[in-house]
């Protein structure tokens, strides 16, 4: 254990399922986030944060590992995964490490174990962790217009968290304002130790959407249908125009109570005056079709959807903003990062030299905080989910499919029906337009850059030659 006594706290506030595009442009969406428009003013922004491994439990195990586990492994306890702890690297350097969370697969992936203190808010998305029935579970949506499944009762989710959380009246009981006050008190009780490191996990803005109606009406003033609280994960075209942007409306107010709650854990530092000593750091893990590519969730789960579904950047690009002392305010930086990237940061910028167990992937860019290096961290990123054993020989059906980003382009190797796609990153954000036949130079400048990533990061036999052979690719 290193005998150098810490000199610096952290705070990392991480939320789900929220788009960068709700606090950046050119064209971002009408979200309310005054929270987070003024932390922007106080941090480093950093502009060009694409995930890696998809979706909830991935992206955490690559940033508490410092590795990419997309082409090996997917969600699995993350004993499982690698030995590397981030908090327990942190720990051996003498801080104290707490993780305060709603987000329900935690828990039972072996995150809380390596804190010295771990707490979680129970109930979200269908966790039944306490049963009352004598009340009828109530169809909440119409089941062909929401996310298939078969889960307690037979049930789909929206209907079960419906249930599990029918005593939620204001919003003061919502997932994010309980992990908040969580958060809040315990800096209260914590914040004159001499370090800590504490992991904030909101779930939310993660469907079910169920912010007070009142706050959607101010998005969807005219809607009188059905509330649609649940995205389908598969077509967006199997919803009408009002009932997709009453979706939208709902995931616009869910994302503007998480910036509410943050903020209040933000005005809880200032109060405290650990603005001084306290790395402050606020990411999401991905993000959400709302429409984009003709879809609503994040990947296809719906039975009447068979396309592919590759990380378009509607849900690869991380919202992510660091605070602390020595990083400039109000600046963006727009060097490539990915989730791995987290861990080697944080040791670096708070001088934690405790050795991980096994060598991470990751790259800090401390130094680009910090303003004392501004060369490129990373000329290429790629995100993926794991697409299983099955992949090494053929693409699974309706899978998530890689896609690989530089600060010009985006390329999907698979595409929804299998084929290849290339946008132009600089004029189309959010890939809308394929514009493969006019480059096909590009193209195979991306499939080599794929190739050389997958060999660097000891992909599996056969999955290179699967994902870049562009015929027969259905399974």
């Amino acid at each position: 254990m290193n005998q150098n006594p810490p000199t610096m706290n952290v705070i990392y506030l991480c939320t789900d399922t929220f788009r960068y595009d709700n606090v950046f442009g050119p064209d971002p969406l009408p979200t309310r986030t005054p929270y987070l428009d003024a932390f922007a003013a106080k941090s480093t922004v950093m502009d060009n944060m694409i995930m890696g491994s998809f979706p909830t439990v991935p992206q955490r195990t690559d940033v508490f590992t410092g590795r990419f586990g997309w082409p090996r492994y997917g969600w699995q306890h993350i004993d499982k995964s690698s030995p590397n702890r981030l908090a327990a690297l942190f720990a051996q350097q003498g801080y104290a490490t707490q993780l305060l969370c709603d987000c329900p697969h935690l828990f039972s992936n072996g995150f809380n174990q390596s804190f010295h203190g771990a707490e979680a808010v129970r109930g979200q998305e269908g966790d039944t962790h306490f049963l009352h029935l004598n009340d009828p579970i109530e169809e909440v949506m119409p089941p062909q217009k929401t996310r298939s499944g078969n889960h307690f009762e037979g049930r789909n989710l929206i209907d079960l968290h419906s249930w599990i959380n029918h005593r939620r009246h204001y919003e003061g009981d919502l997932f994010m304002a309980q992990t908040a006050t969580r958060a809040m008190q315990w800096l209260e009780d914590n914040h004159k130790h001499d370090s800590f490191f504490l992991w904030v996990d909101f779930f939310d803005p993660h469907e079910p959407w169920d912010p007070p109606e009142y706050m959607v009406k101010r998005y969807d003033p005219d809607y009188a249908g059905t509330p649609m609280l649940h995205p389908n994960y598969g077509r967006a075209d199997d919803l009408t125009p009002d009932e997709l942007q009453n979706l939208a409306a709902h995931y616009y107010a869910e994302s503007e109570l998480v910036d509410r709650w943050i903020g209040r854990i933000i005005e809880k530092i200032d109060d405290l005056e650990l603005r001084e000593n306290t790395l402050v750091v606020i990411i999401s893990d991905h993000g959400m079709s709302l429409g984009e590519h003709n879809r609503t969730g994040k990947s296809n789960i719906n039975d009447n959807d068979d396309r592919y579904w590759p990380t378009y950047p509607e849900v690869a690009h991380e919202l992510l903003m660091i605070a602390g002392p020595g990083i400039t305010p109000g600046r963006r930086l727009n060097l490539i990062a990915q989730p791995p990237d987290i861990a080697p940061t944080l040791m670096d910028f708070c001088s934690v030299d405790t050795e991980p167990p096994e060598p991470m992937h990751g790259r800090s860019f401390a130094p680009q905080l910090r303003g004392e290096a501004a060369d490129e961290l990373r000329d290429v990123a790629i995100c993926a989910s794991f697409l299983g054993p099955v992949c090494y020989d053929q693409v699974p059906n309706k899978a998530v499919t890689p896609t690989v980003y530089t600060h010009d382009w985006v390329y999907v190797p698979v595409g929804p029906e299998g084929q290849e796609e290339l946008y132009d990153r600089k004029t189309d954000r959010l890939a809308a337009t394929n514009v493969i036949a006019d480059h096909m130079d590009v193209a195979a400048d991306m499939r080599g850059r794929l190739a050389a990533w997958l060999k660097e990061h000891d992909a599996p036999d056969g999955l290179e030659e699967t994902l870049l052979n562009p015929a027969g690719k259905k399974s």
